[in-house]
């Protein structure tokens, strides 16, 4: 069962359309023990890290994650999911999930790049992993954010993006990937991220 976290953070029904144009049906839930019974999670949203964090707290949703990710379950955030992955976020000075060490820091303001970064955008995949296979290079993914995730190790940067800075873009570790931009809203190099996800035993990743 294909499982997308539900924590009020929006962005559910693009998530849920695209696993349907791939021929797959996910099941969007705020239930602790759905999530339990998951053999894949998606984990999107957008939105503010210290509401988003308060949310999943109360619904229990915090402790099916870190079970979820013991457990070696494969796990996909995106955006904020890919954030709040991390021990902190300098949005609303946050405590996070912890999944991975590391923090979330804010865009810095380059003249004349405007923040949120918003729009289409290349990401420079630096390390093999399936969940990216067969992504041509240059291609262009969406994105809309103001923070990124900055992971404490330099292995867990997947792939990085220029945006006044080069940011980590798509991050990740053992049964864990997340990615700054949006899969379900680039396209069919997006959707190829999904398919590939739905593929992955979540094995890989060091």
């Amino acid at each position: 069962m294909i499982i997308i976290i539900d924590y009020q953070a929006g962005n559910l029904t693009s998530v849920v359309r695209s696993l349907k144009a791939l021929g797959v049906e996910g099941t969007v839930t705020q239930d602790p023990a759905m999530v339990a019974q998951a053999s894949r999670v998606i984990f999107p949203g957008v939105g503010a890290a210290g509401k988003a964090m308060a949310t999943l707290k109360q619904l229990g949703l915090d402790q099916a994650l870190r079970l979820s990710f013991g457990r070696g379950i494969p796990i996909l955030g995106i955006c904020l999911g890919a954030q709040i992955i991390l021990e902190h976020s300098e949005e609303n000075d946050a405590a996070c999930l912890g999944l991975l060490p590391g923090r979330t820091r804010a865009l810095p303001r380059v003249e004349p790049l405007k923040i949120p970064h918003m729009g289409w955008n290349r990401v420079r995949f630096l390390r093999s992993h399936p969940v990216f296979k067969g992504l041509p290079e240059g291609a262009e993914y969406y994105f809309v954010h103001s923070y990124y995730p900055a992971p404490a190790e330099t292995t867990m940067i997947l792939g990085v993006t220029d945006h006044g800075i080069e940011f980590p873009s798509a991050i990740g570790r053992r049964n864990l990937v997340a990615t700054q931009f949006h899969p379900e809203k680039s396209g069919r190099f997006g959707l190829q991220i999904l398919k590939n996800f739905l593929a992955w035993d979540g094995s890989h990743a060091k």
